[in-house]
């Protein structure tokens, strides 16, 4: 049968040229384009103080952050994270950036102190001496990239005051005044700034005049515990 001779020369010709994709099936030898992800936001000229560059985004479901700070019963300090339209990334994470994705770095007075992956830190007494100081949270991409809107970067400051000595070298406490503690919850629509007073958390006292200032990069009213909303 001359038909039979005549298929089976076709699939011999086929199988010599690579199976099936060698008689024009499939689509790209069976395989989808890969899609590269579109750019999130837009790399500025502008840098951080290490010379990281600024990732602009839109103000719309732009990450906020609002930052607390509370001195413990240690001498030293616990700060609380509050943010929005962001997810904190775990350790390994690739090095690019992800809408709503990434890290807080903690800096105090200029300087940086901690990487966060998560809403809570606690800041040795040793760090912080007497005074008052700034402590800054900003969002970075995983790129370690600065999330900024309107050319500003995303971030909330406290204004927190050391008023008492840490502990001695014997292990004692060293008896001094009460520390005061910093109240960083910013309402919408309060300006950076703008002091506000936030309830006392139980064994604390709330702020007061010399040390209660809010400051925050991006406005609005950040959800706590890390997550986006």
């Amino acid at each position: 049968m001359s038909w039979k001779r005549g298929l089976l020369a076709a699939l011999a010709v086929c199988g010599l040229l690579g199976g099936p994709a060698g008689c024009g099936s499939g689509d790209g030898h069976g395989r989808a384009e890969r899609v590269s992800a579109p750019p999130v936001g837009r790399l500025l000229d502008g840098t951080d103080e290490k010379g990281r560059h600024y990732r602009e985004v839109e103000k719309k479901n732009a990450p906020e952050i609002a930052i607390e700070v509370q001195p413990d019963s240690d001498y030293g300090w616990d700060v609380r994270l509050s943010v929005r339209h962001f997810r904190f990334s775990p350790a390994g994470a690739g090095a690019r950036a992800v809408t709503g994705r990434g890290v807080a770095l903690l800096y105090l007075d200029g300087r940086t102190i901690a990487t966060l992956r998560g809403a809570e830190h606690h800041l040795s007494g040793d760090l912080v001496p007497r005074g008052t100081h700034h402590v800054t949270a900003r969002l970075y991409a995983d790129d370690r990239t600065v999330w900024t809107v309107h050319g500003k970067p995303v971030e909330s400051t406290a204004d927190i005051t050391a008023s008492v000595a840490g502990p001695t070298h014997g292990g004692a406490p060293a008896r001094g005044p009460t520390r005061t503690p910093a109240s960083t919850a910013t309402p919408a629509g309060a300006t950076a700034g703008t002091p506000v007073t936030a309830p006392p958390r139980r064994g604390t006292t709330g702020a007061s005049g010399n040390g209660g200032r809010a400051r925050t990069g991006t406005g609005g009213s950040p959800d706590s515990g890390g997550k986006a909303s």
